[in-house]
Formats: C-alpha cells, sequence, structure tokens
C-alpha cells in the first residue's frame, strides 16, 4: 500500500508498475465530408447565379450586408450632390414618381425588385422613388431588408443619394431615393440650354 511518497525507501514508479509500452493506435480512417446541404439547394445556388449573369443584377446577396438598426435613419449622397438637393431629398420636397413595396418579399425578391426599379427609374426618366421595407424590428434577424436597401442602394451607379423618408411616406421603415439623369434627359437638358456635349 502506498500511504506516503517521502521516503528513500519506498519503491520507485518504475517498481511498482513495470515496463511500459505506449499504446498502439489503430489506423484512423478518414472519412470524406458529407454534405449535409441538399442537392435542391445546389440547384438553387446555381439557378440563382446564372440568373445574376443573366440579368446583369450585380447586388450583394444578403450575407455581403452590413447590418442596421431597425431605428437607424438611412442616409447617403454619392460625390457631387450639393447640400441643397440633397436637403431636399431629406425633407421629402421632390414629387415621389414611383413607389416600391418590398413588405411581403423574400431577401432575393427584393434584390431582384431593387435593381429593376432603379433601371426602369432610368428608362422612364424619373428622378425620385420611395422604397418601402419597413423597420424589420420583430424579424430574426433584424432589419434585414433596411440593411439589405442601405448596401444596394449604394452599388447602383443609377442612383444619386437616397434618405429615409418622413413619417408621412413611411419614416424609417421608408426611404426616398434620387435617381441620376438619364442619357436622354441629360441631352435634352443639353439642347435646351444650348450646351456642348463633352
Amino acid at each position: 500500500m502506498l500511504a506516503t511518497m517521502a521516503g528513500d525507501d519506498q519503491p520507485g514508479f518504475d517498481a511498482l508498475i513495470g515496463a511500459v509500452e505506449p499504446l498502439r493506435q489503430a489506423a484512423r480512417v478518414i472519412s470524406p465530408k458529407i454534405s449535409v446541404r441538399s442537392p435542391g439547394l445546389d440547384i438553387r445556388r446555381r439557378a440563382a447565379e446564372q440568373e445574376q449573369v443573366r440579368d446583369g443584377n450585380y447586388l450583394a446577396r444578403a450575407e455581403q450586408v452590413v447590418a442596421v438598426e431597425p431605428w437607424d435613419v438611412l442616409a447617403w449622397k454619392h460625390d457631387g450632390v450639393q447640400n441643397g438637393v440633397f436637403k431636399n431629398l431629406r425633407q421629402g420636397h421632390y414629387a415621389i414618381d414611383s413607389r416600391l413595396d418590398l413588405h411581403r418579399l423574400t431577401v432575393e425578391q427584393a434584390r431582384l425588385a431593387v435593381f429593376q426599379f432603379a433601371r426602369d427609374a432610368i428608362a422612364h426618366d424619373l428622378r425620385c422613388g420611395l422604397i418601402s421595407h419597413g423597420r424589420g424590428e420583430e424579424r430574426n434577424p433584424p432589419a434585414l431588408l433596411k440593411s439589405c436597401v442601405n448596401h444596394w442602394l449604394r452599388e447602383l451607379d443609377e442612383v444619386l443619394a437616397f434618405h429615409s423618408a418622413q413619417r408621412r411616406d413611411g419614416g424609417v421603415g421608408a426611404t426616398y431615393v434620387l435617381f441620376r439623369k438619364s442619357a436622354r434627359e441629360r441631352n435634352d437638358n443639353r439642347e435646351r440650354h444650348g450646351l456642348r456635349a463633352e
């Protein structure tokens, strides 16, 4: 019995245990990774990627978007947009030419709708639009569509500026969008004002 190990006359570890040999390990079998994704998910993802190439939609996917909070005010303007123009947009002084309601849409449906909204605005010489996206307070994650709209509008060449709407137009659950002039409208302005095309 080993009561203490203090004395020199106690037997050593080797004497008590005997010769020690390392354990032999059985050969490890490494199995290939098993995908838990369904084949349908891969098919849908490939179809979405092909659709993106076909329709030219370059807007970021939801997983690439930086989140904003439900009550955050969205505000952004392109370099060169005059402060007075941005102030008028912020205060809701521009006539709303077109509206887009994203409620009840999936993120992917909203992504396509926002992209097409901007294209249509330029095609029809619209200058100011309103996108209703909601605050997304009860969503998980919160404010997902709002965060996506905030990111997507910055990516669109057609957009000069945007700002959260006035309360009468939806408050922080909606966003005013100021679009660029179309090439046709710019040429008309040049002709009207006698300017040469550069």
